[in-house]
């Protein structure tokens, strides 16, 4: 990876067959897709991928075949958070290895009883750093239960080497940013949010230079982060507002089914299987995200036709 990364960095979703085995070739498809959605890099095995529902071995299989399909078309982000540090530290050596352009960890996190202190959780994203020369990103979210307040980021950013990229989605991320670009400084290479962008207007005006979201829609998100880094906030209000209503029901309704079911109705995947114990989505629900998707004329409901 070439520069400071910035704009849409989607999370690629695991597509696996109608009786749950991992669809190696619709992989190969959804990387594709995603590269023609126009994407500036690629997140692979994170929680949108389903990640905590693959074994080891399915882990290391989508790794390889994910990096050596996209053989540096875009940068691709390995996800590798794991409690144990001795494993982060693994995955995060073979990611590099394979070609990987960037990690991505959350803080080492097992049920609300047993979180490490902070001293703890610098040693875990220390030791990965120690391992590799790649950047690592800090997924902070709810889901860990891990609570990383502004000068704990800070002082990662500034004691350890390749930690510089943060993705925010805690309750009131603009607050969060700002507060962290402003303490951090140079040091915060990569401020980003997530959450499917449901804030991303309120991200960038803090200070936000890329979003990762799904892979439902990043063709017409970009176009979000691109025109208000290059001033023309207008146009990204603009932009926004019209993807808003499609990121409302990814967001509240859908959640990580949303891309998957998209493409299978696009012909990028056989199936928008997930395994159990998560659970379909409603026709409800799906017919509202496929209206939806219809009136953006999204490239993932076309692209395999």
């Amino acid at each position: 990876m070439k520069g400071r990364l910035t704009g849409i960095l989607p999370v690629a979703p695991t597509p696996f067959h109608a009786d749950g085995r991992v669809d190696e070739d619709g992989m190969r498809r959804v990387l594709d897709c995603m590269i023609d959605q126009g994407v500036d890099a690629i997140c692979i095995l994170a929680n949108y991928s389903e990640q905590f529902l693959l074994s080891d071995d399915e882990r290391a299989a989508l790794t390889r075949i994910s990096l050596e399909h996209v053989a540096g078309r875009v940068p691709v982000i390995v996800t590798i958070s794991h409690f144990a540090t001795e494993i982060v530290v693994a995955r995060a050596r073979q990611a590099q290895a394979m070609g990987a352009a960037m990690v991505m960890m959350m803080p080492p996190y097992h049920g609300v009883g047993l979180v490490p202190n902070e001293a703890g959780i610098l040693e875990h994203f220390q030791a990965v750093s120690d391992a590799i020369t790649i950047p690592i990103m800090v997924q902070d979210a709810p889901l860990s239960g891990v609570a990383l307040p502004v000068p704990t980021l800070v002082k990662m950013a500034r004691d350890i080497e390749n930690l510089s990229y943060f993705k925010i989605e805690t309750p009131f991320a603009a607050d969060k940013l700002a507060a962290l670009i402003a303490a951090g400084g140079d040091d915060i290479v990569g401020p980003f949010d997530g959450e499917e962008a449901a804030t991303l207007l309120a991200d960038l005006d803090a200070g936000a230079t890329g979003t990762m979201t799904s892979a439902l829609q990043p063709e017409r998100i970009r176009p979000i982060v691109t025109r208000y880094l290059a001033g023309d906030h207008d146009g990204a209000l603009t932009q926004w507002k019209l993807c808003l209503p499609l990121i409302n029901h990814e967001n509240r309704q859908c959640g990580l089914r949303a891309a998957k079911a998209v493409m299978m109705a696009g012909g990028v995947i056989g199936s928008d299987h997930v395994r159990h114990p998560l659970k379909p989505m409603t026709a409800r629900t799906r017919d509202r995200l496929l209206q939806l998707a219809g009136e953006l004329d999204l490239i993932a409901l076309r692209w395999g036709k």
